[in-house]
């Protein structure tokens, strides 16, 4: 009876053993940065390069952009003043395509060598800016329609057509 014990509670402790182990694990994983800025050239690595963040603000986006309209779409939402994520550009890019994801909708705006571009609704709700890309700094905004209204978003960046 005492070594059914002994092996019962050898099984038990090894169980707790595991389970914490797999509990510790997921505990370490870490979700990519918010905010984050990013420096990439041709080929990057990995396609698609995603990061994360918050939509919104209090500034109107035709006031932020100081137009209502682009080549690329309206300007619509609020943001903040502050860009969410800078881009560097090293080289030119033939092809490249920014779009965000979030669970909501969302608004973009670009602002960079060249100009600037709005987007909303580039497919379903998320909106996105595809084509030819100069070298260079761009600055990303992601807004919200509504004032105050923060949002959690990917921004998933690919050379992929």
């Amino acid at each position: 009876m005492i070594n059914q014990i002994l092996k019962l509670s050898l099984l038990t402790i090894t169980l707790l053993t595991l389970a914490n182990m797999k509990f510790v694990a997921r505990a370490d994983e870490t979700p990519a940065p918010i905010f984050e800025d990013i420096i990439i050239g041709n080929e990057f690595d990995p396609d698609p390069l995603v990061v994360r963040g918050m939509s919104g603000g209090k500034i109107p986006a035709n006031k932020l952009a100081g137009r209502t309209e682009t080549l690329t779409g309206p300007c619509k939402g609020f943001f903040d003043r502050e860009p969410d994520h800078t881009l560097q550009l090293t080289s030119k890019f033939n092809y490249l395509k920014l779009q965000v994801q979030s669970p909501k909708d969302t608004t973009l705006m670009i602002e960079g060598p060249g100009g600037s571009w709005c987007n909303d609704d580039f497919e379903g709700k998320n909106p996105g800016i595809t084509g030819e890309w100069l070298p260079g700094e761009y600055y990303i905004w992601i807004g919200s329609y509504n004032e105050d209204d923060y949002l959690p978003y990917q921004l998933r960046i690919t050379e992929t057509k």
